[in-house]
This record gives C-alpha cells, sequence and structure tokens, in this order.
C-alpha cells in the first residue's frame, strides 16, 4: 500500500494585534471628559465629580473649546493622554455602545475606564522595554507579561472591573526595573540616583544625567535646558513646566507623550522618534 502523505499541521494562529496605544477620540465617548474628576487648580479651571460630564462637552462627545483650553484654565486636559484605553473601552468592550443612547452602561464604563488605561500604559512600557537590546536578558519574561496584559484588554466589563491591576503593576514593574538597570548600566561611570527625589525648580541646565534614576522625581518647573537625558530613567517623573528647551531626551526610557505635553520646550528640544513634540511648544 502506499505510504499516505501526512497532512500539514496547523499552522499556530497568529497572536491578536496590540490594541493602539495612542488615543483616538473620534472612536471615544469622550470618557476622559466624564469618567475622571477634575479638581480646580492651576490645571483645570472648575471642580468636576467622577461621573459627571465636563461643561464643555458637546452632544456628539466632542469638545467645545478644544481649541482654546490652555486659554480657558484647562491646561490639564492637553496633558492627559489615555494611552489608547479610551477607543478600546468605547469600541471593544462595550462594542460601540455609548453612555448617552445607552446610559445602562455608564456606571460601568466609567468604572472600567481607569482600568483600561492602567492596561494600556503596561502595554505602552513592556513594548518599549522591548526594543531595548540591552535588556535582552528579561525579554522572554517581558513578552510573557505583554501577552497576559493585552489578554486583560479583551476581557469583558465585568473581569475588567474585579482585575487587581495592582498586583500585575507591581509585577510588570520588576522587570521594568530590572530594563532600566541593564540599559543603564551601558552608561561609563557613575549613575546619579534621584529616584523619588524633590527636584521642584531645581537648576539642572546642562547637566549631563545620562543613566540618571529619575523614576518617580518631582521635577515640576525645574530647569532642565541643554541637559542630557539620554538613558536617564524618566518613568513616573513629574515634568509639569519643566524647561526642556535644548535637552536631548532621545534616548531617555520609558518617557511618555502626557510627560512632554505637561513640560516646555522649543525646536531645540531632541525627543524620541516615537513622540510627537507638543503643539504649545515654542
Amino acid at each position: 500500500m502506499d505510504d499516505v502523505p501526512s497532512s500539514p499541521a496547523t499552522p499556530a494562529p497568529a497572536p491578536a494585534p496590540l490594541p493602539v496605544l495612542q488615543a483616538d477620540c473620534a472612536n471615544c465617548f469622550a470618557l476622559c471628559c466624564v469618567a475622571l474628576p477634575f479638581a480646580k487648580s492651576n490645571d483645570f479651571a472648575v471642580n468636576k465629580p467622577a461621573g459627571t460630564p465636563c461643561g464643555n462637552l458637546r452632544q456628539d462627545f466632542s469638545c467645545g473649546i478644544h481649541t482654546r483650553l490652555r486659554d480657558k484654565g484647562f491646561q490639564g486636559c492637553t496633558v492627559f493622554d489615555c494611552f489608547g484605553a479610551g477607543q478600546q473601552v468605547s469600541q471593544v468592550t462595550f462594542g460601540g455602545r455609548d453612555w448617552r443612547t445607552h446610559p445602562g452602561t455608564a456606571r460601568q464604563m466609567f468604572e472600567v475606564f481607569p482600568v483600561l488605561r492602567q492596561l494600556h500604559e503596561l502595554l505602552f512600557y513592556v513594548s518599549e522595554a522591548l526594543t531595548l537590546p540591552a535588556a535582552a536578558p528579561v525579554h522572554a519574561d517581558l513578552r510573557r507579561a505583554l501577552a497576559e496584559t493585552e489578554e486583560w484588554t479583551r476581557a469583558d466589563a465585568e473581569a475588567l472591573a474585579d482585575l487587581d491591576v495592582g498586583t500585575l503593576r507591581q509585577r510588570i514593574n520588576t522587570l521594568l526595573l530590572k530594563t532600566s538597570e541593564l540599559v543603564r548600566a551601558k552608561v561609563p561611570g557613575r549613575k546619579k540616583n534621584h529616584r523619588g527625589a524633590d527636584l521642584m525648580g531645581a537648576r539642572l541646565s546642562g547637566a549631563d544625567l545620562r543613566g540618571a534614576n529619575l523614576r518617580g522625581a518631582y521635577l515640576i518647573a525645574a530647569d532642565l535646558t541643554r541637559a542630557d537625558l539620554r538613558t536617564a530613567d524618566l518613568i513616573g517623573a513629574d515634568l509639569r513646566d519643566t524647561d526642556l528647551r535644548g535637552a536631548d531626551l532621545r534616548e531617555a526610557v520609558f518617557l511618555t507623550q502626557p510627560q512632554l505635553n505637561a513640560a516646555q520646550g522649543d525646536p531645540t528640544t531632541r525627543i524620541p522618534p516615537s513622540l510627537t513634540r507638543p503643539t504649545h511648544w515654542t
């Protein structure tokens, strides 16, 4: 009897693509304008409780003062970025059902949005870590963390509401810390450690901060003009009104768009190619 050729192996299904990690307001039901609270401050002109629509929100979910937010005292809106969680909640988790047409979804939608934002932020950090050759020793663990987090972004609203996202963050932060250590170890010489430091208003113009640990540092209104921040770890650093004119952030580790949006810069500020130069920079 002739040998029967074996059937070709069924190819493994391709992994699901990562959610888009940039905000797409046109496909979001203005969740940041409703779900989140505002506190009257330099960032917001009014107080607004969570779950209450902003007074500037239109019926079509657009902002009535979008082009004048800074002039009207809503600088905080121009800084905020959901890392794409808004459209994920609106179009995937809730299948395109908005909270106005389907008011029964509102409470749960507003509850899930902050959870998805944290998941998308984690995806952003892990994705960046996987692009760093120096972090190769932890790439396998990072890929597993990426897959787990991505799977959570596709969970239903009930599961997301019950997710202990804090524990997940802690586990992934261990990998991000190791990533940071591996990257910064490539910088010769002694690196500055300013983790969690109060550097508000600090005069650091022209400082060599290559490989520095600035995780969670308070750099509000600090002078970092012409500072060299290549390979500095900036995860969680508060850059509100930080002067970055002429600074070099091209290889800064874990720098995000919201951080840039909160800072001040100019055409000579060098930023990573994956990020966008804020429109308010002179």
